[in-house]
């Protein structure tokens, strides 16, 4: 991570304090516009009507729709809203206090942009794969972290890692070409901040196996009560 250590060096001071609060608030408020338009048939449209990607109408000048679509609430229930922002301030709060707030803002801003970079390539984009790379961090930061699953059932923040990552690797292999691009662009953050770490591990596994495997067939041949040649 050297070249992180050389930009935070050189631009740390202007860094977004608490961007993930920013976020949520932002996420709150679009949720609570949309909830009002909904109840007054006077409004037309709802609030992230203007807001979601859409690459033919930013060619077409609605420019801000290159950042709007990252303060789209995930879901439409009230108390699914309140739930999932809470955890997304939760978890970006946690990593801010980990990395500080220069290094969580590169995480965000990469992944960020690539959601950006992968809507224009496609034609569309979402926060909802920027937002599961932001908990793939967390779970491989604070993996003992427990959440209670359906409100009452508590499970380490892991294992929900790993389903996580087991969702996005299926979607990878079933889902068309654009979204193959969109969700391998909006995780390049996370494969920056964390690819290295997984690849020693991924080698120190099969480096045991190996040495596992090895010294039990060598065990095998010189233990003289399971030698069948020395029989």
């Amino acid at each position: 991570m050297q070249w992180l250590n050389r930009l935070e060096r050189k631009f740390g001071n202007y860094a977004v304090p608490n961007l993930m609060t920013i976020l949520v608030f932002g996420m709150a408020l679009v949720f609570l516009l949309d909830t009002f338009t909904a109840a007054n048939p006077d409004y037309e449209y709802y609030l992230s009507d203007l807001l979601y990607f859409d690459r033919d109408l930013i060619m077409q000048g609605q420019v801000w729709r290159v950042i709007t679509f990252l303060f789209l609430p995930d879901g439409s229930s009230p108390l699914w809203i309140v739930f999932t922002l809470y955890f997304d301030w939760l978890i970006g709060k946690s990593l801010e206090n980990q990395w500080g707030s220069f290094r969580f803002n590169i995480f965000y801003f990469i992944g960020a942009l690539g959601s950006i970079i992968g809507g224009m390539i496609t034609g569309f984009a979402t926060n909802s794969y920027l937002n599961a790379s932001l908990f793939l961090a967390f779970a491989t930061l604070f993996p003992d972290f427990e959440v209670l699953l359906f409100f009452f059932i508590p499970v380490k923040v892991k294992f929900l890692g790993m389903l996580s990552g087991a969702v996005l690797l299926v979607s990878l292999i079933l889902l068309p070409v654009p979204y193959k691009i969109a969700i391998l662009i909006s995780m390049l953050n996370f494969i920056l901040f964390f690819g290295k770490e997984f690849y020693q591990k991924i080698k120190l596994f099969f480096w045991r196996r190996k040495n596992k495997t090895s010294w039990k067939n060598n065990h095998w041949w010189n233990d003289d009560d399971n030698n069948p040649f020395r029989k």
